[in-house]
């Protein structure tokens, strides 16, 4: 009885949405009109030749490797140097965790006008310093584009990782510290030997959420670039929505949506049987 609001909320919210768009991405229908057509597999034989879609896929898995690459270590080592400071770097805790209290959108807006090839932040700081001929039109360029974004993700997101290992940290005993202290070990033999690998749980679910957050990204990439110029910085979910919501394809963006509902599904599914196997082993 008392799990049953929870079930009723799932149901809603959760399970009836996904069985909707899988309904949706057999049929062709344009959002508005009342009538639908059924055409099969048409939408979904459709997306197995759309280049751009799998240009998402690939710009999703870019994101995913370079988020879990450099959020993560580098989230673990402002940990470890806020840990050595102790209540003295309390304030850069603080500092360092405003990104993630900003909105995505005034995230993408900013860094817009830092970006901005003529104006920017970025572009000035290189002619300061003699490096102009490294300027570029960071958010119009094709081949940087996706990483000028990527950075941006990685600055919001850091704060994240290292306040979850922050948090982990305090629950190590502080008798391991003065046993290694006592035994002649190093701080930095202490964090390598002791810290680091008593946290290996708290990094493999901050892969996970790195994994499915970034196969998921929207927001930020949408306000930046619009997933473009010419689609390089087109993910899953910004072609979901352009193709749903902006080209009226409602059964088309729907079969983009269970495709990417199905993507996210079987790599957690997959990471989680890893994890899993590890432990066991």
């Amino acid at each position: 009885m008392f799990l049953l609001p929870t079930i009723f909320f799932i149901a809603v919210f959760i399970i009836y949405p996904i069985c909707t768009s899988i309904n949706l991405s057999f049929v062709k229908w344009n959002g508005v009109d009342a009538a639908k057509k059924f055409i099969g597999f048409g939408n979904w034989e459709e997306l197995l030749r759309d280049v751009v879609f799998w240009r998402a896929v690939k710009n999703n898995f870019t994101i995913v490797i370079l988020s879990i690459c450099t959020q993560i270590p580098i989230g673990l080592f402002i940990a470890i140097l806020m840990d050595i400071g102790g209540k003295r770097f309390k304030i850069f805790k603080t500092v360092y965790f405003f990104p993630m209290l900003m909105s995505s959108v005034a995230i993408g807006i900013l860094f817009i006008y830092i970006y901005d090839p003529q104006f920017g932040l970025v572009t000035n700081f290189l002619n300061a310093v003699g490096l102009d001929s490294l300027v570029r039109d960071w958010l119009g360029d094709p081949g940087i584009a996706l990483y000028s974004v990527i950075a941006v993700i990685c600055w919001q997101y850091i704060p994240f990782y290292m306040v979850l290992f922050s948090a982990a940290m305090t629950s190590i005993p502080s008798e391991l510290f003065e046993a290694a202290y006592i035994d002649g070990a190093s701080r930095r033999h202490y964090y390598v030997g002791i810290v680091i690998p008593m946290l290996k749980g708290s990094v493999r679910t901050a892969a996970v959420l790195s994994l499915v957050g970034s196969l998921k990204y929207f927001d930020l990439i949408y306000v930046m670039t619009g997933g473009g110029p010419v689609d390089s910085t087109e993910l899953m979910a910004t072609y979901m929505y352009k193709n749903a919501f902006a080209s009226f394809r409602m059964g088309y963006g729907s079969t983009v949506a269970v495709a990417l509902f199905v993507i996210v599904t079987a790599f957690s599914l997959l990471v989680f049987s890893a994890i899993r196997k590890e432990e066991q082993g």
